[in-house]
């Protein structure tokens, strides 16, 4: 049975995977990105909790990542801008990824451009995003 921590990440990634653009989960970088973009999940890492008790509860702040990268030889910001666009939506449409979270929260992206010798240049960025949810326990 998946523990809370997985249920979260799987429905933060299936609620991406409609997008147009490739999305991953902790995979690399590929040699070549597709026409739409690609988004890479990172796991992230859940910190240290707030703990209640009675009944024992622990609080999360998940830090997860979106690694979001555009290619194109021409109109990459336009390309980026409506990848990023549509991220937002689709995390503004459910911001309890189905009741499993208590809210999802992106942080806005700070942009790179990437020069790539003998192709188009990428355009990519981190998105932060935090999931706030509450489990039994640390393992659960």
């Amino acid at each position: 049975m998946p523990t809370s921590r997985e249920n979260v990440l799987a429905a933060l990634h299936a609620r991406l995977l409609p997008l147009a653009a490739l999305t991953l989960r902790d995979e690399v970088l590929p040699e070549r990105i597709p026409a739409a973009g690609q988004i890479i999940l990172r796991d992230g890492q859940p910190g240290e909790p707030e703990v209640t008790l009675s009944p024992l509860r622990y609080h999360y702040q998940h830090r997860t990542e979106l690694e979001v990268v555009v290619q194109a030889p021409n109109g990459r910001a336009s390309a980026f801008d409506t990848l990023i666009a549509a991220i937002g939506t689709a995390l503004e449409a459910d911001r309890t990824l189905g009741g499993l979270c208590d809210w999802i929260e992106p942080e806005a992206p700070a942009s790179v451009d990437l020069p790539i010798e003998g192709a188009a240049a990428l355009k990519a960025a981190v998105i932060t995003v935090v999931l706030h949810y509450t489990t039994t326990g640390p393992l659960a």
